[in-house]
């Protein structure tokens, strides 16, 4: 008789023992919700990488710009525009000067203040972004 309550006492413990087939699905659909928020995170964590990445491109495009206006660009009232490559365009406004002083003083010829901007734009996600640049150059009108 001992015997044989010995081997109820194991068949009452073995359905115990492991998971619910309800349990393994509700741990299932965690770790699948769980998953999909990492690779949700790690996607915009590189899209926000490759953007900061063509900001900085950019920038550096907008200054090389910028320090030719007056050397290998004239400085002349406008606008100039161009493709700079690698999905890059590219823009300068020279603006004119706001006060000009008609008479020279003591024979030094008169000299004016240019508004320059640079800018460099490119696609990125359907939408346009840009960087602007500004800076002021003194020359003869």
């Amino acid at each position: 008789m001992k015997k044989n309550h010995a081997h109820r006492r194991c068949r009452r413990a073995s359905p115990r023992a492991g998971f619910t087939l309800l349990e393994v699905v509700v741990a299932l659909a965690i770790a699948a919700m769980g998953l999909g928020a990492l690779m949700a995170a790690t996607s915009q964590g590189l899209g926000n990488a490759l953007l900061a990445d063509r900001t900085i491109e950019a920038t550096r495009r907008a200054q090389s710009r910028l320090a030719e206006v007056g050397k290998a660009t004239p400085l002349v009232v406008g606008v100039l525009s161009g493709d700079d490559g690698g999905g890059y365009a590219w823009r300068i406004r020279i603006a004119p000067p706001a006060t000009r002083d008609a008479s020279p003083a003591n024979g030094v010829p008169a000299l004016a203040l240019y508004t320059v901007e640079a800018s460099v734009s490119w696609q990125s996600g359907g939408s346009t972004r840009s960087v602007s640049l500004q800076s002021l150059r003194l020359a003869h009108p």
